[in-house]
């Protein structure tokens, strides 16, 4: 039942995606987390994380071009501050579970128990893992519009000022009001296997620790750390 299920979900998910795979294998991997593959060592497959490392560069570029194209009178900080929302874990994840991207995965059973599948990071990486597959199976001109069509209810929340707070790029524009270098973040620590790691971030200005966070991923890490750093620096202020 729970093949076929997924064998289903998959289907769906081409059907909603509008073109023929030339090769299915990169939608398998792309739809393979890295709790699977942990699991079926034996079946030596790859997981999903070096396509999300492909989908998060197109997915930028597309974002980008689409941003300018569309927005001809915006300035440049404004559609960076618009981009950084877009891509940001919460709105990733929000445009996975519009392709039902968590019914699809092939996860392993520990993250199945613990709502894996409806994790915001696993999602998101999932969705970027999608974008890598489809720009080398189908280009680039596919996987933008993929990644357009899936974000389409964020941008329109976003222009219409109905978006979550993106921490990061508030914090950036609250310590450029103060005259203060850009802040830089680092990863303090990486806990428990690849599959399931935790990590902590640190948010640093001027060579000064402001804010720390933890989250399943780098991106959802820092995101907390900028929120810890902006209730610090509001509260220095108020």
């Amino acid at each position: 039942m729970y093949e076929s299920n997924l064998r289903q979900n998959i289907s769906s998910l081409k059907e909603m995606l509008g073109f023929a795979w030339n090769n299915e294998k990169l939608l398998q991997t792309a739809l393979t987390h890295g709790s699977h593959a942990y699991e079926n060592k034996t079946q030596n497959l790859e997981d999903n994380q070096r396509l999300e490392f492909l989908g998060d560069a197109v997915l930028e570029l597309s974002i980008s071009n689409y941003l300018y194209k569309t927005y001809p009178d915006s300035a440049e900080g404004e559609l960076t501050k618009i981009r950084s929302t877009l891509v940001c874990e919460p709105s990733l994840a929000r445009a996975a579970r519009k392709l039902n991207l968590g019914a699809c995965l092939l996860i392993g059973r520990g993250e199945e128990h613990s709502g894996g599948r409806n994790r915001p990071s696993i999602l998101a990486d999932a969705f970027e893992a999608l974008l890598g597959a489809i720009f080398l199976d189908q280009g680039l001109d596919c996987a933008a519009q993929a990644a357009i069509n899936s974000l389409q209810a964020v941008i329109s929340d976003l222009m219409e000022g109905r978006a979550g707070k993106d921490y990061k790029t508030e914090l950036q524009e609250l310590i450029q009001q103060k005259g203060s270098d850009p802040a830089n973040y680092a990863i303090i620590s990486e806990e428990g296997p690849d599959h399931n790691k935790l990590f902590t971030s640190g948010v640093y200005s001027h060579g000064q620790e402001i804010g720390r966070g933890t989250g399943r991923s780098k991106k959802e890490a820092e995101q907390h750390a900028a929120r810890q750093a902006l209730n610090k620096l509001k509260g220095e202020t108020s």
